[in-house]
């Protein structure tokens, strides 16, 4: 399975459309190396983002199982980014993530519509979960 990491700077980029597609958005690039692990360990293709800029330049969520966002990014945040998807009439579901647990953020975070709210560092299974849950709406 081929990965993609997505800078600022790239546009423009494609993908061949796949059932199994999950776009990740995390400015940590070991973090970023992990998930990327993890999906490949079951089977998920997967488009990597290094900022919220980057995931702004992506047009095409049609195909994409789920988006995994961080909610602390250096240069934006997660559930701001989940609001413009809602906003854009894209319906893809969502997993947040963060190292930065807050009774606020939570709230914020739920409130805006997700699958989960994983806390960092969190197990493969409660990213795996609901991520097949997200997998069989499309089957």
């Amino acid at each position: 399975m081929d990965s993609k990491i997505v800078s600022a700077d790239a546009s423009g980029m494609s993908y061949m459309p796949n059932r199994n597609l999950v776009l990740v958005v995390d400015d940590d690039p070991g973090m970023l190396r992990g998930v990327r692990r993890l999906l490949r360990q079951h089977a998920y293709d997967h488009i990597l983002f290094s900022s919220a800029e980057a995931f702004k330049n992506h047009t095409d969520f049609e195909e994409a199982v789920c988006v995994i966002l961080d909610i602390n990014l250096s240069d934006g945040s997660g559930i701001e980014l989940r609001y413009r998807l809602k906003s854009d009439g894209h319906s893809v579901p969502v997993i947040y993530m963060t190292g930065n647990d807050t009774p606020t953020v939570r709230e914020a975070a739920l409130q805006s519509g997700c699958l989960a709210y994983l806390t960092k560092p969190f197990s493969a299974q409660s990213l795996i979960e609901p991520l097949e849950r997200a997998s069989a709406r499309l089957a």
